[in-house]
């Protein structure tokens, strides 16, 4: 899946997508929604904000956690990483569609 990797622009900020031809649907990098939405300055800040939120959510038992999955995207050193992805669904759960 990583072979369908690229990166889109909204509103000027890079958010990293994959595109799964199985389940045809696209996986947002988490910690880049995060950095655009909170307007973090630097992808750490944005990583380390993630970090507590995920961690907040696993404590409620909170679904979206569990329905991120982590997959293997260039950084911005230029080294595969683990990044939490998660499905338009899971960004937005209210998001429908139909």
């Amino acid at each position: 899946m990583e072979d369908n990797f690229a990166i889109q622009l909204f509103e000027g900020k890079k958010v990293r997508i994959v595109w799964d031809e199985e389940q045809e649907k696209y996986y947002f990098s988490v910690i880049d929604i995060v950095q655009m939405l909170t307007g973090s300055i630097d992808y750490q800040q944005a990583r380390k904000y993630w970090k507590v939120l995920k961690g907040r959510l696993i404590k409620e038992g909170n679904e979206m956690v569990t329905n991120c999955y982590q997959l293997k995207l260039p950084a911005a050193d230029g080294k595969m990483r683990l990044t939490d992805m998660a499905d338009l669904q899971g960004i937005f759960p209210y998001y429908s569609i139909y």
